[in-house]
């Protein structure tokens, strides 16, 4: 025979049962799940609340979830690459000095230099003019004819980088002999083309272009203009795509951080249960957490020589049970009385209601009915 006390016990756990029936699927009661479902009982579905979205949270797997769609992978380019050649790889070509003083002697000597090397040009030797021409810059280092013009035979035998070395010393000594010079441009563009540079190529010839226009650079830029155009039309797509993909990724990470945050006010509140309080620090956090929560808190100032009081913890505790969704805590002021102090309680039993950390009602004195009333009233204005 069970005694009176157990069969309160058990009265008051059917009774939980009734008001959540999700009970029944803690793995603590398996044995009394199956021992009702040998009987014929019909167990509840498990409906989904708050404690069992804490409950997944807590025993969720041990992997996280894999984001893999948050890069962005680019496809190729569809460019026409017919003209592109393999870079060249020789070691630098011969530069002068063009700070070097240079005498008339010298400016004679390397345009009869210049003379040969395109008179061999004309011919189809193309080193030969490349060696003609680099005597001549070296007699004559701060001519930038001469390194513009043997840049344009490296373009001939197809060597890119050679003529973009040239191009740049071009345009380095014009800036102080002739900043308009275009032959630098048009040199560079031209080799950068070659090489599959193609908005840099773009760049140097539109520059070219308008320092001194002529048929070579407009068809060049035919050529070039289109795949420059394809690179900056896919470019700016995927920085799109990019920042999509960022901004989505920083959505997700904020909804997450939400439901952490929830999650953990979830788990300092104790549904069904009366929480007691000792300090104002304490009594800040579950403030805090049931407000984080959406949660109406109830705070039940008592003390233990009140004789109302011991009248009331009884109907506490069970209001407690029947409103999981409610925060009940327990104040004694004998033992907190930093928190009595700072709630201005002048007399026990004290119940103060709180919503969103706000207290929006009080019921003072050992009355069950107004305290039921209230609490009704209020857990269900949000």
């Amino acid at each position: 025979m069970m005694d009176a006390n157990q069969v309160a016990e058990l009265r008051r756990f059917i009774e939980q049962l009734k008001l959540n029936p999700s009970l029944l699927h803690d793995p603590s009661l398996t044995f009394f799940k199956d021992y009702l479902r040998s009987l014929g009982a019909q167990v509840p579905k498990i409906v989904k609340t708050e404690r069992d979205y804490e409950d997944t949270a807590e025993t969720k797997p041990s992997f996280s979830p894999s984001y893999d769609d948050d890069e962005v992978t680019e496809s190729d380019v569809e460019l026409d690459d017919s003209d592109v050649v393999e870079p060249d790889n020789e070691p630098p070509q011969l530069m002068g000095d063009p700070t070097a003083e240079v005498t008339d002697e010298d400016r004679d000597a390397a345009q009869l230099e210049k003379s040969k090397a395109m008179e061999a040009i004309s011919q189809g030797k193309f080193n030969e003019g490349i060696d003609h021409l680099t005597k001549a810059i070296m007699l004559n280092p701060s001519s930038a004819i001469l390194y513009a013009t043997r840049a344009t035979v490296f373009l001939a035998v197809k060597k890119p980088n050679a003529a973009i070395r040239d191009a740049d010393m071009a345009l380095q000594v014009s800036i102080y002999f002739n900043p308009d010079s275009a032959k630098g441009y048009k040199a560079r563009g031209m080799a950068r083309a070659m090489l599959g540079q193609w908005e840099e190529a773009a760049a140097d010839l539109h520059v070219a272009s308008k320092l001194d226009y002529d048929e070579e650079i407009g068809s060049a830029l035919k050529k070039v203009e289109p795949n420059a155009k394809r690179i900056e039309e896919h470019r700016r797509k995927y920085q799109r795509l990019r920042k999509e993909k960022e901004l989505q990724r920083a959505e997700r990470e904020r909804r997450e951080q939400q439901e952490a945050q929830e999650r953990e006010a979830l788990s300092a509140l104790k549904d069904g249960q009366v929480i007691r309080i000792h300090s104002t620090s304490e009594l800040e956090a579950k403030t805090k957490a049931a407000k984080k929560a959406s949660r109406l808190l109830i705070m039940y100032f008592t003390a233990t020589w009140c004789g109302p009081c011991r009248y009331m913890s009884p109907v506490y505790t069970n209001l407690a049970t029947q409103h999981p969704r409610v925060v009940f805590l327990k104040v004694d002021i004998d033992e907190a009385n930093d928190v009595a102090a700072a709630w201005n309680i002048s007399s026990v039993p004290t119940f103060c209601f709180i919503r969103d950390g706000k207290q929006v009602d009080k019921v003072v004195g050992a009355d069950k009915g107004s305290l039921e009333k209230k609490i009704a009233q209020h857990s269900s204005s949000k």
